[in-house]
C-alpha cells in the first residue's frame, strides 16, 4: 500500500485532468470511476483497476475495507480526506476512485443494438446505457454529437452498465445502421405507426434522436420503420432516456 501526500504528486496531478477533460480522457484511453458502487462492479465484470485510491477516512468503512482486501496492494493508494477531495468527482465524496483503461469496443454480432445521435445530456445518456444493459442489448454505437459516454457523470448515471455494453464512440450511424443485419426502427413524434404495432421478436437496432432536434433526415432515411409512442396524457414529448426504456422493454415483452 502506497500514501501520497503531496498534491504536486504526478499521478494525482494526470487524475485531476482526467476529471475535467474529456480530450484528457479519449489522449489517455482512461477514465476515473469514483464511489464504491462503480468501482466494485467494474471488478465484477473482470477489470482490474491501475489504481485505487482511498481516503484515509474511508478505510474503515465496511464495504470499501472488503473491497481493499481483493485490491492487489501494489495497485492501492492511501490519499488524506483533503486530497481525496481535490481527485474527486463528486460533490459529497464516498472515499473511493478508481483509475481505469477505458474497454475497447467487441465487434461481435448482436442481434440487437442502440444507434444514439446527438444525446448531449450526461443522465440521459447514462440512464440509456443502464436501460439498454438492463435489457440485455450488446452494442451501443454514438454519434460524434454524444455526450462523453466514459465521463465521470455518465458512469454515475450508468450505475456498471458500460461494463456490460460494447459501447462505440464517434461512430457512423448511417453506416452502422445499413450494415445491422436486421430490422432499424426510428422514433419519431410524427409517425403514423405506433411501437407497439410493431413485430420486433426478430434482429432490431433502435434510433434515438437528439433530445431537442429529434433524428436527422439523413438518419430517418435509412430506417426500415419509423414509429411513435402513444401519449394520450398533455405532455409533447417524452425524455429521450423514458423513450428508449420504453422501446426497449416493448421488444423485451415481446421476446419473453
Amino acid at each position: 500500500m502506497k500514501t501520497i501526500t503531496s498534491r504536486e504528486n504526478p499521478l494525482l496531478k494526470s487524475v485531476r485532468k482526467l476529471a475535467a477533460s474529456s480530450k484528457e480522457r479519449k489522449k489517455a484511453g482512461k477514465t476515473l470511476l469514483d464511489g464504491i458502487h462503480l468501482v466494485a462492479a467494474y471488478h465484477q465484470a473482470g477489470g482490474l483497476p491501475e489504481a485505487v485510491m482511498v481516503s484515509a477516512s474511508a478505510q474503515d468503512h465496511p464495504e470499501i475495507r472488503d473491497f481493499l482486501h481483493m485490491v492487489p496492494p501494489e495497485n492501492l493508494i492511501v490519499l488524506s480526506d483533503e486530497l481525496f477531495r481535490d481527485i474527486s468527482t463528486v460533490d459529497t465524496p464516498t472515499g473511493i476512485v478508481a483509475l481505469i483503461c477505458i474497454p475497447h469496443p467487441a465487434e461481435e454480432e448482436t442481434n440487437c443494438c442502440v444507434l444514439l445521435e446527438d444525446i448531449q445530456d450526461p443522465g440521459n445518456l447514462g440512464s440509456i446505457l443502464r436501460s439498454a444493459a438492463a435489457a440485455g442489448i450488446g452494442r451501443v454505437h454514438l454519434s460524434s454529437g454524444c455526450a462523453d459516454a466514459w465521463s465521470p457523470k455518465v458512469l454515475r448515471a450508468g450505475m456498471g452498465a458500460h461494463f456490460h455494453l460494447s459501447v462505440h464512440e464517434s461512430s457512423d450511424l448511417v453506416a452502422a445502421a445499413r450494415s445491422f443485419s436486421g430490422q432499424v426502427v426510428a422514433t419519431t413524434l410524427n409517425a403514423e405507426k405506433t411501437l407497439f404495432s410493431l413485430d420486433m421478436r426478430g434482429p432490431t437496432a433502435f434510433v434515438i434522436g437528439n433530445e431537442g432536434a429529434g433524428i436527422s433526415e439523413n438518419l430517418l432515411a435509412v430506417a426500415d420503420s419509423r414509429v411513435m409512442i402513444p401519449m394520450p396524457g398533455t405532455a409533447e414529448s417524452l425524455n429521450a432516456a423514458a423513450a428508449a426504456a420504453i422501446c426497449f422493454f416493448e421488444r423485451v415483452r415481446q421476446t419473453c
